[in-house]
């Protein structure tokens, strides 16, 4: 992907890491199979991806580019569901690994920022996936409260973008009025 980014269009000034899943693998009888994919997607691609990215600006001394990581509000809290739990902890990871690359961009005298975007529940096509064999379910998610929109999500990246040069914006967390947890 990063080679045809590199032949298309120079490189990577501005990288978006907005790939995750969830499987209902509980922490004490989920599949390692299960748990394996949302740590390969969740946490392993996203930093994967930011290394690369961080290659191509630094190869074309790009000092303003930006990382942002979309996370998830299930990367500041633990919710009362065991289907949850690990999905949460590679969230978890993203907030960590957010703030370390920050540190590590510090290190590396750049101006390059990091910023994690954690939204709460998101009307998309997320809660069908995560609930595959229970439909039903997965509508439920999203007809119980006023969720937000994947343009309140590309709002917050704008509004990230657009920051004056020598703001970092570490984290936006938002969420509909309505949810709970």
């Amino acid at each position: 992907m990063f080679s045809a980014i590199k032949t298309l269009h120079q490189g990577v000034d501005v990288c978006i890491n907005n790939a995750g899943l969830a499987h209902n693998e509980p922490l004490l009888s989920g599949r390692t199979e299960g748990w394996r994919n949302m740590i390969d997607v969740n946490v392993l691609a996203l930093a994967i991806c930011t290394r690369e990215a961080y290659q191509s600006m630094k190869e074309r001394n790009v000092d303003d580019g930006h990382i942002i990581n979309i996370n998830s509000m299930g990367g500041h809290r633990m919710v009362p569901s065991a289907d949850e739990h690990f999905y949460c902890a590679t969230k978890y990871a993203v907030t960590a690994m957010t703030e370390g690359l920050r540190q590590e961009l510090r290190e590396a005298k750049t101006h390059i920022r990091a910023t994690s975007i954690s939204p709460g529940i998101v009307e998309t096509e997320f809660a069908f996936r995560h609930h595959n064999s229970d439909p039903e379910r997965a509508a439920a998610v999203y007809e119980s409260i006023k969720c937000l929109k994947a343009e309140d999500i590309a709002s917050a990246v704008t509004y990230v973008l657009s920051a004056p040069a020598h703001v970092q914006i570490g984290d936006v967390q938002m969420r509909p009025v309505e949810q709970v947890s």
